[in-house]
Formats: C-alpha cells, sequence, structure tokens
C-alpha cells in the first residue's frame, strides 16, 4: 500500500521513523513518502520536505511567515494528490497537519492522526473538526481516551507512548558513551534549551548563566539536528565549564546528574532517562500573553500533565531567570530532598506509562487494521 505522512517537528521525526519501519515490518510492499526528517528518511521514506522548513513557532512568528505557510500548504496538497496514496497519516503539528485533514476528507483521502493535538489544553472547538475529519485517532497519553470518549463521545485508541520503547531500546542496543570535550572528571548538568532557533536564543543564554554558579559541574547542551555548530559556538565560547553534543541528546541525558529542559517532549523524556530536571519555558512576550490566556492547563511539562502534579517544577516567562534556576537547580543535585521524591514519582509515571505496550507496533496494525476494515 502507499502511505503519506507528515510530521513537522524533530519529535514527530523520530516517533515518525519508529511507525515508518512498522509499516514495513507489517506490508512489506509499503511505499512511504513524507514530510519529516532524516530518522523518517533513513527508515525507507521519500522525503518531500525537512521540518526544519515548517518550524515557526508562536503567534507572532506565524504571521510573520504566512506566506510561507500557505505555499507549503499548496504543495503538499499537490504532491498528496500526485501520490494517491491509501491513507494520509498526520503526525501532531496541529496548526499544519490540521488544515490538511480538512482538506484531504473532502478529497475522499483516508485521514489517520497519530499523537492527537493537545486540545485537551486549548482550542478545545477543534474538536468537533477533527471528527468529521479524521477517520481514526491514535493517541499516546493515558489520560486522552477518557477525554475523547467521555466529553466528545468519539472512540479513539491509546496506543502507548513511543518514547517508551524508544528509551528502551536506546539502554539495552545503542552505544551510551557519550563523546563530548568537556572536563571528564566533573558531573554533568544537561542543558536542553529546543529544536528551534527562535526558542534557543530566549531560552540558552538564561541556562548557560547558570552554569558560573556551578563550578564542579560541566554543562553540556544538546545541539538540535540541522542547526549549524557556529551558532552555538558563539553562544557559548564566554563560558568556561560549558560544551554541546551533536546527536547525542540519549547519550547525555544517560550520564548526566541534572538537566535544565525545555517544555515539550524532552521533559517527558529526562523522566523517562530518570534524571532530575527543572523546565523551563521563555517565549516572545505577544505570543506568551496571548498563549496565556487561552491555555486551559494547570501544568505545561508531560511529566506534570500524566502525574496529574507537580512533579518537576515548571519556570515559565519571567519566572525562568538565572536566580530561579540556579535556586531549583540546586534542589535537584545529589543529596537533596527534592531529588528522592522527584525519583520515586519518575518511578510511578513510568508504570503509568507501561499500560500501554509498544505504541509504533500497536499504531501500525491499527492503521492497517483500519485500512482493511474500510
Amino acid at each position: 500500500m502507499k502511505y503519506y505522512i507528515i510530521a513537522g517537528e524533530a519529535s514527530g521525526d523520530l516517533h515518525g521513523s519508529n511507525l515508518i519501519k512498522e509499516l514495513h515490518h507489517n506490508d512489506h510492499e509499503a511505499v512511504i513518502r513524507c514530510w519529516g526528517g532524516e530518522k523518517m528518511q533513513a527508515a525507507g521514506a521519500t522525503l518531500v520536505k525537512h521540518y526544519r522548513d515548517l518550524a515557526f513557532m508562536g503567534f507572532v512568528e506565524v504571521i510573520k511567515n504566512i506566506r510561507t505557510i500557505f505555499s507549503n500548504l499548496a504543495f503538499c496538497k499537490e504532491d498528496i494528490l500526485a501520490h494517491k496514496p491509501d491513507v494520509l497519516i498526520l503526525i501532531d503539528y496541529p496548526g499544519f497537519n490540521l488544515r490538511i485533514a480538512k482538506w484531504a476528507k473532502a478529497e475522499n483521502i483516508r485521514v489517520v492522526y497519530y499523537i492527537s493535538p493537545q486540545v485537551w489544553a486549548w482550542k478545545e472547538n477543534r474538536v468537533k473538526m477533527m471528527k468529521q475529519c479524521i477517520d481514526q485517532m491514535l493517541v499516546i497519553l493515558p489520560f486522552e481516551q477518557p477525554y475523547y470518549q467521555t466529553k466528545w463521545n468519539w472512540p479513539v485508541e491509546y496506543v502507548g507512548h513511543p518514547l517508551m520503547e524508544e528509551i528502551d531500546r536506546f539502554k539495552t542496543e545503542d552505544q551510551q558513551t557519550l563523546q563530548h570535550t568537556g572536563d571528564r572528571s566533573k558531573p554533568i548538568i544537561a542543558l536542553l534549551p529546543g529544536s528551534r532557533k527562535q526558542e534557543i536564543l530566549k531560552k540558552l543564554p538564561v541556562m548557560l548563566d547558570v552554569s558560573t554558579q556551578f563550578p564542579g559541574y560541566q554543562f553540556i547542551v544538546a545541539k538540535a539536528p540541522g542547526l549549524e555548530s557556529s551558532f552555538y559556538d558563539e553562544l557559548l565560547n564566554p563560558y568556561t565549564n560549558v560544551s554541546y553534543v551533536s546527536n547525542q541528546t540519549y547519550s547525555l541525558l544517560h550520564h548526566a546528574t541534572a538537566a535544565l529542559v525545555t517544555s515539550g517532549t524532552a521533559t517527558l523524556e529526562t523522566a523517562l532517562f530518570e534524571i532530575p530536571e527543572v523546565v523551563c519555558y521563555k517565549g516572545n512576550e505577544i505570543s506568551y500573553q496571548i498563549a496565556k490566556r487561552l491555555v486551559n492547563i494547570k501544568y505545561i511539562s508531560l511529566v506534570n500533565l500524566i502525574m496529574d502534579k507537580e512533579v518537576v517544577k515548571e519556570l515559565i516567562q519571567h519566572e525562568m531567570n538565572t536566580e530561579n534556576l540556579v535556586q531549583e537547580l540546586r534542589s535537584v543535585l545529589p543529596g537533596a530532598a527534592k531529588r528522592e521524591t522527584m525519583l520515586q514519582d519518575y518511578k510511578q509515571l513510568r508504570s503509568v506509562l507501561q499500560a500501554g505496550g509498544h505504541a509504533s507496533s500497536a499504531a501500525a496494525k491499527a492503521i492497517l487494521n483500519g485500512i482493511k476494515a474500510e
């Protein structure tokens, strides 16, 4: 069968690559075309457009790049029609993918959504349109299935969280040596400032200031794929105990003592590696003020959302400053009581997510079964 998959971010590229492997495993004649990144391409899909050309974050940034976004939408529709897929698989990235879903339904193309838009957080009114346009919804957070079923009478499928399988595979199969230029005699604090230039420029300078208060540690930045080294060299140059690594985020987390992590998927990855963390968010002020009035959730990190309590500290916008980061980082270093409590909560988190099973395999089988039952 022919598949067309759209992922617009680094995390979508990772989850999409594992889904592609499982689709090939279950359908030996699969022909897959995608929007994503190197991981999806390496898994056996033909890459049409890289996610780094799609990454516009925040209200202001979207408005500035609106012509490019509409151009991408038009090109995407043309390419889907030319490929004539049996199924269109959309991975998260709702601003773009929901527009494509609505169009695809009108073109009688089967639409599967893998990794639900976070409508439980904001823009809940999207659900009515989603029910009409999406033939099959596959969710990865345990609270999403009862949310859709109870509130919206929409029977979606919970397939488990794909990070569980990815991190477990890394721990058992991958080379875990960390190649870096830092002081190997000092314990590591991992810095995960995000994958987009604009968000990195907001958060990384504050994280770097923190490093001056911890001379007994080395700080290592996880470099985003696709960004040039010179971008990081300029930012890191004044700091003697900071270096960066490329394509080694999991190895970095595996060896870290603690971490400062931008909100998003990385917060859950860090928790599943059992690394105490402080969650950071700082964005464009106008975008933040708009979002603050629209978002309807108690927490911004997946760890806290899944556990429905504050497991990890979240420093948001103005609260994300050097003084607060230093204080919170100290509270999760070895010997601190908060660190031990956090590690116990991480064990409970893992137990909650384990109930879902092997996400990529379950998703691939659900997609194939859905096509056959159509």
